[in-house]
Order: structure tokens, then C-alpha cells, then sequence
């Protein structure tokens, strides 16, 4: 059974940072593209960041370039989004998801709140 389990949400103040991790079970996790998706309240989920499993190449929203980063870690089956110069409208739950061509997982998400 696939798990992918988000933490490291939280309130923060505007300017702050955040690192939210995903740990994945159940999946190679080596053999995923992982992502981070947000969706913010009456808004559709949209694409934050990528990171590729092979060569670990990123792509990432042009809402964050320059002030989030995604890595991963192959031996703990983690992927990871430091977040800094957050701002509130950064505000959303924030998802990862295991990525293949005929194939994906979500995780449920984990709160990020950035006040004013």
C-alpha cells in the first residue's frame, strides 16, 4: 500500500521559512517524479515544484522560483521543499505526489498558514 505522509506545516509570519518533508512507503520511490502541488481556500490545486528522478532536474511555479527549493533524499524516501520570503498569499494546503507515466500518488496534505 502506497503512503505518502506531508509534515513541517505551520503558522508563520510573512518573511519567515518553512521545510516540509514528504516521506513515501509502499513505491521505488527512486523511479518517481516528485512534486509539490498547493491549493489555497475556493481556489483550484496548482503546481508548486518538481524534482525529476532522473538527474534530479526542478521546475518550479514562477510564483516561487527564487524562493522555494525541492530535493530529495533516495535513501529515506523523502522529498523535501524549503520555503523562505513567505508570503501570505503562499497560504494553502500544501500536497506532494509520486509521479510516473501511468501512474501517481497523493499525499493528504499539510497546512501552511503565512500571516501578515
Amino acid at each position: 500500500q502506497v503512503h505518502l505522509v506531508e509534515s513541517g506545516g505551520g503558522l508563520v509570519q510573512a518573511g519567515g521559512s518553512l521545510r516540509l518533508s514528504c516521506a513515501a512507503s509502499g513505491i521505488t520511490f527512486s523511479t518517481y517524479d516528485m512534486g509539490w502541488y498547493r491549493q489555497a481556500p475556493g481556489k483550484e490545486r496548482e503546481f508548486v515544484a518538481l524534482i525529476r528522478w532522473r538527474g534530479g532536474s526542478t521546475t518550479y511555479a514562477d510564483s516561487v522560483q527564487g524562493r522555494f527549493t525541492i530535493a530529495r533524499d533516495n535513501a529515506k524516501n523523502t522529498v523535501y521543499l524549503q520555503m523562505n520570503s513567505l508570503k501570505p498569499e503562499d497560504t494553502a494546503i500544501y500536497f506532494c505526489r509520486a509521479i510516473q507515466p501511468l501512474q501517481y500518488f497523493w499525499g493528504q496534505g499539510t497546512q501552511v498558514t503565512v500571516s501578515s
